[in-house]
This record gives C-alpha cells, sequence and structure tokens, in this order.
C-alpha cells in the first residue's frame, strides 16, 4: 500500500471518531469543555449542539473529498481536497489556541496531525 494511501487512511480513521464526537455532542454528551472553546462544563446549549451536528455534513464532505484522493471514489474534482486542507487547517489553528486548554490538549494534536496526513495525502 503506498504511503499517500496509508496517510489517507488514518485522515479517514481519525475523521470517522470526530464524526461520532460532534454526533454525541448534538445528542447531548457532557463534553462542552472539550469543544467550542471550553465555555460551556457538561451538555452544550441547542445553539451549541445544533453547531455540531452541522458539522458533521462537512466532516462527511472533507472524508470524501480523500477517498476521492485515495481510491477515485467518489470521483471528485481535485479542488475538493484543497478545500478540506484549508478546513483542516484553520481547524487545527483554532483548536491550538483555544482558551480551552482540554480542548487545546486533545484536539490541538489530533487536527493537527489530520492537517499534515491530508496535505500529504494531497501531493
Amino acid at each position: 500500500m503506498p504511503l499517500q494511501q496509508l496517510a489517507g487512511i488514518i485522515y479517514l480513521l481519525i475523521t470517522v471518531v470526530v464524526i461520532f464526537f460532534q454526533i454525541c455532542l448534538s445528542a447531548g454528551a457532557p463534553w462542552g469543555e472539550f469543544t467550542q472553546g471550553g465555555r460551556n462544563k457538561g451538555v452544550l446549549p441547542k445553539s451549541g449542539r445544533l453547531l455540531a451536528a452541522i458539522s458533521v455534513p462537512v466532516l462527511v464532505f472533507m472524508g470524501l473529498s480523500i477517498t476521492s484522493i485515495i481510491s477515485n471514489a467518489p470521483n471528485w474534482e481535485k479542488w475538493t481536497v484543497y478545500v478540506t486542507m484549508v478546513v483542516q487547517g484553520l481547524t487545527a489553528v483554532a483548536n491550538l489556541i483555544t482558551p480551552s486548554r482540554k480542548e487545546r490538549l486533545l484536539w490541538g494534536p489530533v487536527t493537527t496531525v489530520a492537517f499534515l496526513l491530508v496535505v500529504f495525502t494531497s501531493l
């Protein structure tokens, strides 16, 4: 298996975990201090849960853009992976500078590694 494909698969696994996390948040999991700046301890308010729910299709898009690169399914244009790269990079920066220490320690490294995987996969 080529390294580019392996990097894409690892990115997809990370993305599935993040999707699961967002679904749990939108369903009322008490993990507010690990997301959205850590402003809410416990269950997110309705607006925060809605934001978590909205992020799920965005993450699915990002995952599919990577599968398009590593397996040509779906057969999307190359620009979609560049959108994923930009969104993933911004997410990494946001998670590295968040005021929430818990969010920074958990998601900072995860989203940074995910960004590097996207970059490597798209080469």
